[in-house]
């Protein structure tokens, strides 16, 4: 006989039940979230994830909140909410869906399609790093410091977005302006996210290199985060440090 659990398929809710039902808990920093569903991330290292985001970024994140659920679900027009991890959806599922439900944006983040502490966080630092340049635009010192970086001919980048987007910045072109913008915009929802990432865990930068960019070195790359860190310093409890070498 199989297990229950392979027989019977999950049970899939709407996002607005699962806002209506899901008790949401707010943390220090003023962000809001709750959990829902069958999820293997402790509570302990959710509540430290949240409130790892520094309260001067936090406040750029008013009416919103991120609810962690098992798995994020795309059926055509239409998204629900497993209640536990389903093989049979987890083919249609999403890393996070962002909805607006009334007058606030619920973020849903699939924690099973990932399913280890340091993806999750970092899938929810990308998405807390997008929404505050969203709303609160590029810091220009940041700006001018990438940009004289560019000039100088660092090699790699830090997503393929802020990869692509350099290249056209730097050919001649009309349009030139436009995608350095672009890049910026990338180059600083980035460096805020590898920096929340370095708030919360250990990270070896390497861990974050990926197959279809070179990845940027890592003096340019300590340069934006510690400017990230002028920017938005760390909470009480949490602290910031570059190691060139890990620690034995």
């Amino acid at each position: 006989m199989k297990p229950m659990s392979q027989t019977v398929s999950a049970i899939t809710r709407s996002p607005a039940e699962i806002v209506r039902t899901a008790p949401v808990s707010q943390a220090a920093n003023g962000i809001c979230y709750a959990r829902s569903g069958e999820i293997t991330i402790l509570e302990s290292d959710l509540d430290r994830m949240v409130a790892a985001v520094p309260m001067t970024a936090a406040a750029a994140l008013t009416r919103k909140a991120y609810y962690f659920v098992p798995l994020t679900v795309s059926q055509g027009d239409e998204t629900v909410i497993a209640d536990r991890y389903d093989v049979a959806l987890s083919d249609n599922a999403v890393c996070h869906r962002n909805l607006n439900l009334g007058d606030s944006q619920c973020v849903f983040i699939s924690t099973r399609l990932m399913d280890d502490k340091f993806s999750v966080a970092f899938e929810f630092y990308i998405n807390v790093g997008h929404a505050l340049v969203e709303r609160a635009g590029v810091s220009q010192p940041f700006a001018e410091m990438v940009w004289q970086q560019v000039e100088s001919g660092v090699r790699g980048e830090t997503s393929l977005d802020a990869w692509e987007s350099r290249k056209l910045a730097t050919a001649a072109g009309p349009e030139a302006e436009k995608y350095k913008n672009e890049y910026l915009t990338a180059t600083f929802a980035d460096a805020i996210s590898i920096y929340l990432l370095s708030l919360c865990l250990d990270v070896d930068y390497h861990d974050l290199r990926e197959r279809d960019y070179p990845l940027l070195a890592p003096t340019p790359m300590a340069e934006r985060l510690r400017k990230i860190a002028e920017i938005f310093p760390p909470n009480p409890g949490f602290e910031f440090n570059i190691y060139y070498r890990r620690r034995t």
